[in-house]
Parts: C-alpha cells; structure tokens; sequence
C-alpha cells in the first residue's frame, strides 16, 4: 500500500471514529428527553409530593419526579388559572422557576448536530480530494508544489518543437538515451550524471528543451522555481526539497527541473544568517545538496536546473557528482532565428510574401521568447485589419512595435519640426549609404513612438557578426553622428533630438578608447574596467 492511499485509509478511519461519536451523542440526547404528561396528572404528581423540581416556560411546565429522576412535561393551556398550581407548589415546598422557550427537539436536532455533519462531511471529502492531489492543500506547507506534465499526452514537447539551439540539442540527445537505455552504459562501469545545469540569457527556451528531454525519453517531467521552495516560516524549505526527491524516486525513471536555480544556489555567506545563524534559503540549500549526494542516479532521475547568472551560485552546487554537466545555451544566430520562426508560424496562416529569412535579419540579438511574441503580435495585427493571412507588412510592424513601441498617431508637431526629423533621419541614411562598413538601411521613419523617439533609421545586418574591426566601429560612429551634422548644415542649428545618439557614439568612443586599445596616440592599452 503507497504513502497517499494509507493516508485515505487513516483519515477515513479518524472520520468514522468521530461519526460515531457524534451518533452516540444524539441517542444519549434522545434518551434523557421528558415524558408527555397530561396537564391534570402533573397537578395530581404535586399533591402527591412526587415532584422534586419544576421548569415553567410560555408553553410548558417541566417537573422531576422524585422516582428514578424521572422527567415529565405537561402543555400548558391557555386560560386556565394555574393559581392551584402554584399554591400547590410552594405549599410543598418545591422549587420551581422560569426558563426561556427553547427550540423544538427537531430544530435543536438539525442545529446542533444535522447541520454540523453536513460540513464535516464536506470538509471530508475536501480532504480526500486534496489527499487525491498530492497534499497540496493550505495546511501541507511541507509538501512540494512541483507541476507534474505528463509525457505520454499528445501535447508532450519533443525535439522537434525546439530550434535554434543545435548544439545544446545534440548534449541533451545523451541524456535522452541515458533515460532510454541506462544499462548500455552502466554496464561498462559508466555512472550517470546526477545534474545538468543548462546556463544562458532569459528566454533562450531552457525551460523547453527540458521538456523536450523529458517528452522525448517518455518520462516524467517534475517542473518548479527555486522561489517556490522558500516561504516565511522556517524548515518548509528544506521539507518541499525531501518531498520532491521522494516523488520523483517514485515514479523514477523522471527528469526534475528547477527553474532560477539561482533563488535557492546562491552563494552562502561566511558564518551564515543573523547571529551567525543559518536562514532559511541556505537550509533549503543544504537540503539540496545533502538530496544530490544521496540518491542513486542508476535509477533514472535527472535533476535540471537552469539559471542565467552562473557566478552567483555557490561552488558546493556545481562541483562534479551534483552538477555534472554544463551547458550553454547562447542566444541564436540569424539561421537558428529563422528556424525558431518556422517552428513559431506552424499554426499561422501566412501569405505568399513572407520571407522568414528576413524577419530574421531584422532582428539581431532576440530570442525565442522575443520571437514568439513578434509572430503572436503580427497575427493579432492582421486579424484586427481583416486579413484572411498574415503578410510581410504585419511582421515589419510587429517588429516596429516590439522594438520601438506603438505610433503616436495622435500627436501634433509642427511643420518646422517634423522637418527637422526628416532631414535628421536622412542625415543617419545618407551617412550609412556613404561609408563602406555600415549595414544597409531598411526603412526611415518620422512617426512617432511611445519609447520616445521622434523617428528611427533602421539598419538590417547581412550577418551576424562576433568581431568588429576599428573601421566598422568608426563607420558606426558616423552614422550616429549623421543626424547632427545633417541639422547642422541645413539649419544652422542642432536640437535635442541626437541625444540618444550622443549616448551610443560616447560608450562607442569610449570602449574604442579604454577597453579595446584601438586609439593611436594612448596606444594597445586598457584603462581600468569603465565597463
């Protein structure tokens, strides 16, 4: 019998216990209830001295009988004189007094105890269900809050749902077979490894391409965050670390992934929290470290994790038998752009003038998650103007919104000012036209936006590049002093509209200068770390 259905059996049995309680309690209350009486036997058992004690409420007359403490009631009936009564009882000498009506036996039933079943029995099967859940109710603070995705669906994600990321695919590819057939590797004495720790910039897809591990050996797949290990109160921590990893021994073979890893693998500081205590984060941590080192990796549980600040992490998380492997996961080039868009336009209707190749020239430096947006906003734009699919057009201005943020279209300039960003912006073009390493322009603008500019001129790169030699970083610095000197000569005068461009061609002449030593007079030197 497994942990979860001998919890159902004890809660069950605690349930049932109580429940007889309870049904005990209602027939002892039905046992001490007084015997009807007529209202002339009552007065008879008085003279008789035979009663001990009288209740008189607005309805009755309650008395005990000196025999057995027996109880009776008699009703009393309007516009009789109970005068007789009375004299009858303090001639006796017995006690009686006034009560306040109660409520009938069968409401006081229903009140008291119907009533409260009923939400006892609801918050029964409350608990089953959360018991059926994992425990993941308000009150199992220890418990993990892993998501569980199910690889068999036919929503799993494979291989094929990444791209741009060959190399990583191609590392990950062992720790699939690892999965599929581990005796083929153990059986020359090989060890498993413990961890992949996959490393690179946000929204580069290291949550996918786990996923995409875990759908392709067909196991299953336990996601959470670091943060949500570590709440206010002091062990929880710690507890949710041990209940995953007994989890996922259960249902092993299994791939546990731990997003931001960097939420609970910072480095620990010398003699720990306040006090030189440990807090609560460090705890999580150790537990951490104490769960890598103890179970067997021979039963089939990968941990991952992923992070994008590596330096942060403490040394004991990253040392081989935890974290065996490494891998980078880069932002992708123009070619693995384009791939990323084809797997993103799987479901979008496009039209005939699409050209991916250029979607993907025009933006250097984006990643998947920044490329599915591009595609997400293209399609929401040609299904606000009616298209039956999604054109060349609905991507430029997908791209425009995404990089300098929505037109403006309600703002008024003047004639003399739009003016002045024509020929600034045409100062930028004519300049990256004129000199041999600049990126060809794509299209110049004068509407404005919400990030602030009042026009942009848009280069497209013919490729993506790792170096940059001396003459491209001066060509860049003339292009962005273009716009300047183009208000100059027309004008006579220059704005505050180049100063943007004043800040780029600084840290541009700067970097020249101080960092990569390309200035003649101060020679190959670097200046400090300005950067």
């Amino acid at each position: 019998m497994d942990k979860l259905a001998k919890q159902k059996w004890v809660f069950s049995g605690l349930y049932l216990l109580f429940m007889l309680g309870v049904l005990f309690s209602i027939h002892q209350y039905a046992r001490v209830r007084p015997q009807p009486i007529a209202y002339s036997e009552l007065l008879e058992a008085v003279r008789g001295g035979r009663v001990v004690e009288v209740w008189i409420s607005e309805s009755e007359v309650r008395a005990r009988l000196s025999e057995g403490e027996k109880l009776v009631v008699a009703t009393r009936v309007p516009g009789i004189e109970e005068t007789a009564l009375l004299q009858e009882l303090e001639k006796r000498r017995v006690k009686f007094s006034g009560v306040i009506e109660r409520a009938s036996w069968w409401e006081q039933l229903f009140l008291y105890w119907i009533l409260p079943l009923l939400i006892l029995g609801a918050l029964w099967g409350y608990g089953m269900r959360r018991l059926a859940q994992g425990g993941s109710g308000a009150l199992t603070f220890g418990r993990s809050k892993a998501k569980i995705y199910d690889t068999s669906s036919e929503n799993r994600v494979t291989f094929a749902d990444v791209a741009g990321v060959d190399e990583a695919k191609a590392e990950l590819m062992e720790i699939v077979d690892f999965l599929k057939h581990p005796a083929r590797y153990q059986r020359l004495g090989g060890r498993i490894p413990k961890g992949v720790l996959l490393i690179g910039p946000p929204g580069t897809g290291k949550t996918l391409l786990a996923r995409a591990v875990a759908g392709e050996a067909g196991v299953p797949f336990f996601a959470l965050s670091g943060s949500e290990f570590v709440e206010m109160f002091v062990g929880v921590g710690a507890a949710r670390v041990r209940d995953l990893f007994e989890q996922a021994k259960r249902r092993a073979p299994c791939i546990v992934f731990i997003d931001e890893l960097d939420a609970i693998g910072k480095m620990r500081a010398v003699g720990g929290g306040l006090a030189g205590a440990h807090d609560e984060r460090e705890q999580t941590l150790n537990q951490l470290l104490v769960e890598m080192d103890g179970f067997d990796p021979s039963k089939g549980v990968i941990i991952m994790a992923a992070t994008n600040r590596p330096e942060i992490l403490d040394p004991a998380l990253l040392r081989a038998g935890r974290f065996d492997r490494r891998i980078i996961i880069d932002k992708p080039d123009v070619r693995g752009r384009e791939e990323i868009l084809r797997v993103h336009v799987r479901k979008i209707r496009l039209a005939p003038d699409v050209d991916l190749r250029v979607i993907a020239a025009r933006t250097p430096g984006m990643v998947g998650a920044d490329l599915a947006n591009i595609v997400n906003e293209a399609a929401l734009l040609a299904a606000r103007r009616g298209a039956e699919a999604v054109e060349m057009r609905d991507f430029e201005n997908a791209i425009d919104r995404v990089l300098l943020g929505l037109e403006k279209k309600g703002r008024v300039m003047s004639p003399e000012e739009k003016e002045r960003v024509a020929y600034h912006e045409v100062g930028h073009a004519l300049c990256a036209l004129s000199v041999p390493h600049a990126d060809p322009v794509h299209k110049v603008t004068i509407i404005p936006r919400t990030i602030g500019a009042l026009g942009a001129t848009l280069q497209l790169p013919t490729e993506d590049r790792y170096l940059l030699t001396k003459l491209q970083l001066e060509d860049r610095l003339v292009v962005l002093l273009g716009g300047r000197a183009a208000e100059e000569l027309i004008f006579g005068d220059v704005s505050t509209g180049a100063h943007n461009d004043l800040e780029q061609a600084t840290e541009i002449a700067r970097q020249m200068v101080m960092r990569f030593g390309m200035s003649e007079r101060l020679g190959p030197l670097t200046y400090g770390r300005p950067w």
